[in-house]
């Protein structure tokens, strides 16, 4: 969670009035939301020059520049700057000044986007210098409002705010309208009642006022029941937060039920109700509070589904301009360093600092390696196979820090603890053992298994583990530092490999057919089962926790998003292998996971672009056998290591 200056909840009034004060301070004349109103007559638009200002804007004939009789305002709207100030030939009033309008006074807040009070009138002050102007030209074909409203967004992002207020004033452009910001402030400031009216629109009476209105203008197809679940939503949890049980149960069963959204998410709520600290219910509901980042979570979320024209998405400039960035680093193949590309100029790389070329061959195994891995620091390599040990050795150096062998047949799986202090290793033996990492030394050994143990992968806080093996029974086990078994999943598929993802969310567990199993590692419930087209060699989830990375042994590689993972691959690797039965592991790896390797069954490394998909280099790893796994140093893009059943490990 961010920590921000926590925001103050008012003292509790009534929804109705929360709604009269945001919206009385508005003039009765109707407002314009989004884009400003323009004259449908058409003009022919002036050519841009060089630096995007309109050509021939500017009159060299001093007798036409002279100032004419300033003319009285009329009408609630005015036009942009550069708008015609006739139409057919009809005289139509226009505004030389530049005082604000009262929809001025919109709600307050802390941020750009409409946080702060905007810096002119909503219907802005537009000055043509008193001759006719023409329509302004678009800025070299993008639209000349969208680019000035996203300016003055991101000028007032950068605290420019003196710049963000003067080119409000001069273009006659809003950052947004009043209603937006009064909407925006009631979120923020937990004033649901309004902030559903604002959003949706409605009709209340209080203290004889009447408030009426249609609510913002929203994305095609938005759900406003789904808008309105998440408002209420937040409303109940925040009054559980302050210990108001009855008035929550009241609002779960009179405002969110009658809703018929999730019915799972009502049931997730409804024991919500039993918590006994607010410290329960945060962890429970993974939720900050109010004084989190959570009301800023729930705005940003609606923002979403209100038209742009009215609410500009959140740091758009920025937004679009990282699209450039991974655009033009999708399009380059051999990109593999972390540093952002400059927005100067167009962003290519050469391969010169992609690793193609074999540096050194580690040969201290006495038979096929199975498996490699970097440490999560990057300043150790560990390697296991056929032999029964676990080789760890040191970074720049390679020279061996250790070799485990207490193992009686082949280790097949090892995995780093999150702080590289201890390591779990899996065998062919039916035993899996926990290592001091630093030292050598055995910490303990669990229970021996039915069948081979499998596979292993840590808990992010480092104090659990999770150890799967091929038996029937403890086939899918988490257990403390102590040996001592946490939970057993308890389900009757025998598991190959399994991954557990950086943020703690997922559990990914693979069987040794087709299956691979979801869990919610958090609640410790199933949440997916994918049937594949084929068995099953390997799974990896991405670092940043959203990307499942699946090596078939029809000699496919496919990437699945976890959220969705049921509509299929979002990337598919082809190295065209079919042949073998024997584990092959495909890895991210590269600057930001930005590729995807994997070993084949002929002893080639591949290497794809993760992003398109590209088979990028085709590399020999390990002539006469298998190349069983790669691994990427997470800390030197410019290095991976391999291994396979020539015993080597190849830099």
């Amino acid at each position: 969670t961010n920590h921000q200056t926590p925001y103050q909840i008012p003292p509790q009034t009534s929804a109705s009035s929360s709604a009269e004060a945001a919206l009385q301070e508005f003039p009765e004349p109707p407002q314009i939301l989004g884009r400003r109103h323009r004259d449908p007559s058409p003009h022919s638009e002036a050519q841009p020059d060089i630096h995007g200002g309109p050509r021939g804007s500017v009159n060299n004939n001093p007798a036409e520049n002279e100032h004419r009789p300033k003319r009285r305002r009329q009408g609630s709207r005015m036009r942009a700057e550069g708008e015609s100030s006739n139409s057919n030939g009809t005289s139509r009033p226009f505004s030389n000044g530049s005082g604000p309008s009262p929809l001025h006074k919109a709600a307050v807040s802390n941020s750009a986007n409409g946080m702060r009070k905007s810096p002119v009138a909503m219907n802005g002050s537009s000055n043509t210098n008193g001759h006719s102007g023409k329509q302004r030209p678009s800025y070299f074909g993008h639209d000349r409002e969208e680019t000035t409203r996203i300016l003055i967004q991101a000028l007032t992002d950068l605290g420019y705010n003196s710049a963000a207020s003067s080119l409000s004033q001069e273009s006659g452009f809003d950052l947004e309208s009043p209603a937006v910001a009064a909407f925006r402030n009631a979120v923020l400031q937990g004033e649901w009642k309004a902030a559903e009216e604002l959003l949706l629109g409605g009709s209340s009476e209080e203290g004889g006022v009447s408030i009426k209105g249609n609510g913002l203008v929203l994305q095609d197809n938005m759900d406003k029941n789904a808008m309105r679940f998440g408002l209420r939503q937040q409303k109940f949890l925040e009054l559980l937060e302050k210990h108001d049980t009855s008035t929550a149960l009241l609002v779960l069963r009179s405002e969110l039920t009658p809703l018929y959204q999730d019915i799972s998410r009502l049931h997730q709520l409804s024991s919500l109700l039993m918590c006994h600290s607010t410290e329960d219910l945060k962890a429970k509901a993974q939720w900050d509070g109010a004084r989190g980042e959570s009301r800023h979570i729930l705005l940003s979320e609606l923002s979403k589904c209100i038209s742009p024209s009215v609410m500009l998405p959140e740091r758009r400039l920025a937004i679009l301009l990282d699209q450039v960035k991974r655009n033009q680093i999708s399009s380059c193949l051999y990109h593999n360093t972390a540093a952002s590309p400059s927005l100067y100029q167009d962003h290519i790389c050469d391969a010169t600092n992609f690793p193609m070329q074999p540096s050194r061959d580690l040969t201290k195994h006495a038979g096929q390696v199975w498996q490699v891995k970097f440490s999560n620091d990057g300043s150790r390599l560990a390697s296991c196979g056929a032999d029964g040990s676990v080789i760890i050795y040191e970074l720049p150096s390679f020279q061996v820090l250790h070799a485990l062998s207490e193992h009686e047949q082949g280790v097949g799986s090892f995995a780093w603890s999150p702080d590289d202090s201890m390591i779990v290793t899996c065998s062919q033996d039916r035993k899996a053992r926990l290592w001091d990492a630093q030292s050598g030394e055995l910490k303990f050994a669990i229970p021996r298994f039915g069948e081979p143990a499998s596979s292993c992968a840590w808990a992010p806080d480092g104090q659990t583990f999770v150890v799967g093996s091929l038996a029937n029974e403890r086939n899918l086990c988490q257990y403390d530092l102590n040996g001592d078994v946490v939970f057993d999943w308890g389900r009757s598929h025998r598991i190959q490999d399994l991954a557990i993802s950086s943020n703690g969310r997922w559990l990914v567990a693979m069987d040794h057919e087709t299956h691979i199993h979801g869990y919610n590692f958090i609640t410790r419930e199933p949440v997916f089962e994918m049937a594949m087209k084929s068995r099953l060699r390997s799974i990896s989830i991405s670092q940043d926790s959203r990307s499942l990375l699946v090596n078939l042994k029809d000699g496919e590689a496919q990437i699945f998003d976890l959220e969705r993972q049921t509509e299929g691959p979002i990337q598919q690797f082809k190295e065209g292998d079919q042949s073998g039965e024997d584990v092959i592991r495909a890895s991210y790896g590269g600057a930001n996971e930005s590729f995807v390797a994997s070993g084949s069954a002929h002893g080639k490394v591949y290497i794809w672009h993760r992003e398109n998909g590209q088979l990028i280099k085709e590399l020999d790893g390990h002539p006469g056998g298998y190349c069983s796994g790669i691994s990427w140093n997470p800390t030197d893009p410019t290095m991976f290591a391999s291994c396979g059943d020539d015993c080597k490990v190849r830099m």
